[in-house]
């Protein structure tokens, strides 16, 4: 990828992670820290992977999107509205009783979302059967869902898993957001699903592992999963929090919304962050 392309993917990335911090601190409530970790990916999918058009959020052949570990739906949220499918400034209603933009993604009230998710392990299980349908019926659309480390601690993750692997849906990619903690603690602590690749494997995946904040490796990992003819799991290594210096690694901040004082500082980060990238 061009250095010109990797900028702007990054600046669209931090706009993103703004988005992800006014929408949470609006709410007080939610959670900022595995939002934080995916914005990358989220931002891959919409800005450079999938095959959308805002215009048009129910295009029949469009690709899907699950996400999987629903309670992040601050990422993609904020992905959602600085790709153009609603206002920014609604972000600001996140959580409110009024708003279509609950704690968990809504299919029948938010354009752009293609699943309603939340309850962990489920999601996958939705985008595999998308991925059915799919070559059942003969069209040409990509499923792909995003799980959190701790997610796949649920069994449901594997019956999905080796039903994809057994249909031969090789129209379907999972992103593991490994960013190594979970609401409890870190994922060794609560019940670690290591080695992720090699499980994905032993269910007939191919595996690719990278770095989730590295966009030269999110769009080699993207084009080799289009050369394989199987279900692809690409295991992103990231940072929970993400781009905000004291919710980086601090589980914490797996579901706290930031007072005043940590809110203006995270916004100033961001802001940094992306006037260095002019």
């Amino acid at each position: 990828m061009d250095a010109k392309k990797i900028k702007e993917l990054q600046k669209q990335a931090c706009k993103v992670r703004i988005g992800i911090i006014e929408a949470v601190h609006s709410a007080k409530s939610g959670h900022p820290g595995g939002s934080l970790s995916s914005a990358d990916i989220g931002t891959y999918l919409y800005f450079e992977e999938m095959n959308i058009d805002p215009k048009n959020p129910k295009a029949e052949n469009r690709d899907r999107f699950v996400l999987s570990k629903g309670h992040c739906a601050p990422m993609l949220y904020s992905v959602l509205a600085n790709r153009g499918y609603f206002d920014v400034a609604e972000l600001n209603t996140l959580r409110r009783i009024d708003s279509r933009l609950q704690g968990h993604p809504d299919m029948k009230h938010i354009p752009g979302v293609d699943m309603s998710s939340g309850s962990l392990g489920q999601g996958i299980s939705c985008a595999v059967g998308m991925a059915l349908s799919a070559k059942h019926f003969g069209n040409d659309f990509n499923v792909y869902t995003l799980l959190g480390d701790g997610e796949i601690e649920e069994g449901q993750v594997w019956e999905a898993a080796m039903f994809a692997a057994n249909k031969g849906l090789s129209n379907l990619t999972a992103i593991v957001d490994y960013n190594n903690l979970q609401i409890d603690g870190s994922i060794e602590e609560v019940n670690s699903p290591a080695p992720i690749d090699k499980k994905f494997e032993a269910f007939n995946w191919h595996t690719i592992i990278i770095d989730g904040h590295n966009f030269d490796e999110i769009e080699a990992a993207f084009n080799e999963a289009k050369t394989i003819d199987k279900p692809v799991a690409i295991i992103a290594k990231t940072v929970k929090g993400k781009g905000v210096s004291f919710m980086e690694n601090n589980v914490s901040w797996h579901g706290s919304a930031p007072n005043d004082e940590q809110y203006a500082q995270a916004i100033e980060e961001l802001n940094a962050t992306l006037k260095a990238l002019d």
